[in-house]
């Protein structure tokens, strides 16, 4: 998820605060939104790449989506990036009790984008919920950091609340940051328009579904030139 002057570039924000909610995140996802987020991360995981793709998830909290990803893709290497100590804690226990002969398939890490090297690549990005937590003034530094580790042709896997300022899902997007910034210090306010900053890097989408009324959505991105969904 840096500019040409450093200095004045804000630092990459922490995300330890989900350290305080990493016990009842899953639940709670699942009392406010129902299926609607695990629905739009299996739609999004459609384009996973065939054989043995080594694969970023980035943010996977708690560890669901790499048990899917294994499960589809059993000779697939992940790159487990999680900004919250606990989560990763519960991602590794997870996939040691459902699937323990992958552990040796994935790298648990500890951090955010910014602990990617620069030489890593992979051929497949995945984002689920977890591009929203970014401040505004991080997002394009974020983005073009994960950008770079794609490799050439390499699918971004996307599912994420949809951009809104008004309406039912402006508020629901305001309800969502206040109750993060209470509970987890979350310096995130507003979720940037995700869709238009990837085609500023050179991403289309290729395929898209829509979950909960709309306020939800799955997107698998590709390198132009694709055509573009209305």
């Amino acid at each position: 998820m840096p500019s040409a002057s450093s200095a004045a570039a804000p630092s990459p924000t922490p995300l330890t605060g989900f350290d305080r909610v990493a016990w009842c995140y899953d639940a709670l996802a699942g009392l406010v939104f129902g299926p609607a987020l695990q629905r739009a991360q299996l739609a999004a995981l459609a384009g996973l790449p065939t054989g043995a793709p080594h694969v970023l998830i980035l943010g996977g909290g708690t560890g669901w989506v790499l048990t899917e990803v294994l499960r589809r893709r059993p000779q697939a290497t992940v790159l487990y990036l999680e900004a919250s100590a606990n989560m990763l804690a519960r991602a590794r226990a997870r996939l040691a009790r459902e699937l323990p002969e992958t552990l040796a398939q994935v790298e648990f890490r500890h951090g955010t984008q910014a602990a990617l090297g620069t030489a890593e690549s992979v051929d497949a990005l995945i984002t689920f919920f977890v591009l929203d937590c970014i401040a505004l003034d991080e997002i394009e530094a974020a983005l073009a950091r994960l950008r770079a580790a794609l490799r050439p042709g390499a699918p971004w896997l996307l599912a994420d609340f949809r951009y809104a300022r008004r309406g039912w899902r402006g508020v629901l997007l305001g309800l969502m940051y206040t109750f993060f910034r209470l509970t987890t210090g979350l310096r995130a306010s507003e979720l940037a328009d995700l869709p238009a900053a990837l085609d500023r890097l050179g991403l289309a989408p290729v395929q898209r579904q829509l979950f909960y009324g709309g306020a939800v959505e799955a997107v698998i991105f590709r390198e132009k030139p694709f055509q573009h969904f209305p």
